[in-house]
């Protein structure tokens, strides 16, 4: 379906089209009538969807043709990270390019001049505030927010919230809303925590959903199995090589993803590192000089599974294996966008093999292990089931006399498959 289609504002199709936005996405196709109606909504869609477009669109539509006080804020968007609130008033910014319409964003990790800028929006009335729950409540205990007049409550990545901890601040805020809103909730899941957070806020909500969380099927997944002092001696085999493309390494903590960046630097890699130690500038900056291509390599915590508009991210690798199946498909989302191709890889230690079979069940396949190089010694067979560990810690240290897991017979197939899979990795990273 096209946009013109839908029964939009003549000023922002025009935006759409000076965006070169023409077909609706599906969850656009589906959710965008719906809102213009009026009806609460709960969305169900992964990130890379297009579900931002699906709820700022009837928003701002609504906002530039109703009557809506100018001196209040009219339309609250919760966002669990201030990088997809910062991209989410990017959009912001086009979308209502040709109309009267303001945005401003609220989110941590700033100075006091921008403090004081946020504070303004929401006292003298912006139309639509995109703000983390954690920094809005800050506003909120100056004791100078009012949100009796929003008319539109907007929760995107509602799930991703919960896991953060933001279920109390949210409450709190819903709290200080009138009751005849309208609100929209978008999360990839529904597991029972958003259930009852959406009958708790929601009223007769139209459900919209679009297909079960899962990757793009031309994202290339391909796994090592590996013990954990393994790991960089294989980062080190994948990058021997020039670098040409984008290439995003998602590592679990801060301290990780320190010590990987340093690692990287030492071979005389053009790499950048982002994790919460970082205030926003710094941030900015690093994002800004990767989408530029400036920074070929970026060493990540989770702070930017989600949220990250970079469509030619050639190779993400998980450096530890996700904490579950939706952060994994989250990372590994990173590539193979705007019809590019992409490749995955996840390095699995004893450890992670246990999650990392969950994962696979998830997918409802498994995943190609290549063989760690030879040059690195012997590596542990895929056990998931006995590495289980029932809570103990397993002992990295390679015993002398291991079982080569990744070695041995293989027919004539599987060294196809392993050629092929090793070529388009290569591929990825030096294009």
């Amino acid at each position: 379906m096209k946009f013109t289609e839908l029964n939009l504002d003549d000023s922002v199709l025009e935006a759409l089209d000076a965006m070169n936005f023409s077909e609706c996405t599906p969850i656009q196709e589906k959710t965008i009538p719906v809102l213009l109606k009026g009806c609460d909504v709960i969305g169900v869609a992964q990130t890379g969807t297009g579900k931002t477009a699906a709820y700022l669109l009837p928003v701002i539509n609504k906002l530039c043709t109703g009557n809506y006080p100018k001196d209040a804020v009219n339309c609250l968007i919760m966002s669990p990270t201030r990088e997809l609130a910062q991209q989410i008033d990017q959009q912001m910014e086009g979308f209502a390019y040709f109309m009267p319409v303001s945005s401003v964003a609220v989110y941590g990790g700033n100075d006091g001049v921008r403090f004081e800028q946020e504070k303004r929006g929401l006292t003298l009335g912006a139309d639509v505030i995109i703000a983390t729950p954690g920094r809005l409540i800050s506003h909120i205990q100056m004791g100078y927010v009012d949100l009796s007049k929003v008319s539109f409550f907007i929760l995107d990545e509602a799930d991703r919230m919960l896991d953060m901890g933001f279920y109390d601040d949210i409450m709190q805020i819903v709290k200080l809303l009138p009751k005849n809103r309208q609100t929209l909730m978008f999360s990839a899941t529904m597991p029972v925590k958003i259930q009852q957070l959406a009958k708790n806020i929601l009223n007769n909500p139209v459900e919209v959903k679009i297909a079960v969380s899962k990757p793009a099927e031309k994202i290339i997944q391909t796994a090592y199995i590996c013990y954990e002092p393994q790991k960089m001696g294989i980062i080190r085999s994948l990058f021997k090589n020039n670098i040409e493309s984008r290439i995003l390494i998602f590592a679990s903590s801060k301290l990780k993803v320190k010590d990987l960046t340093n690692s990287l630097k030492r071979m005389h890699l053009n790499v950048g590192e982002m994790h919460s130690d970082l205030d926003q500038s710094q941030r900015d900056e690093i994002m800004n000089e990767f989408k530029a291509g400036r920074v070929n390599i970026l060493v990540a915590t989770d702070i930017v599974a989600r949220g990250i508009d970079i469509d030619d991210i050639r190779l993400v690798i998980n450096y530890d294996v996700p904490h579950d199946s939706e952060d994994y498909v989250h990372r590994i989302g990173r590539t193979a966008r705007a019809n590019n191709d992409g490749c995955a890889i996840t390095l699995v230690n004893e450890e992670e093999q246990f999650k990392f079979k969950q994962i696979e069940d998830f997918l409802g396949k498994e995943i190609y292990k290549i063989p760690v190089p030879s040059e690195l010694g012997e590596s542990p067979a895929y056990e998931p089931k006995k590495n289980s560990f029932k809570g103990k810690r397993p002992n990295h240290r390679q015993p002398s006399k291991q079982k080569q897991g990744n070695k041995g017979n293989r027919s004539n197939r599987q060294h196809e498959r392993y050629s092929s899979q090793r070529s388009a990795q290569q591929s990825s990273i030096r294009k």
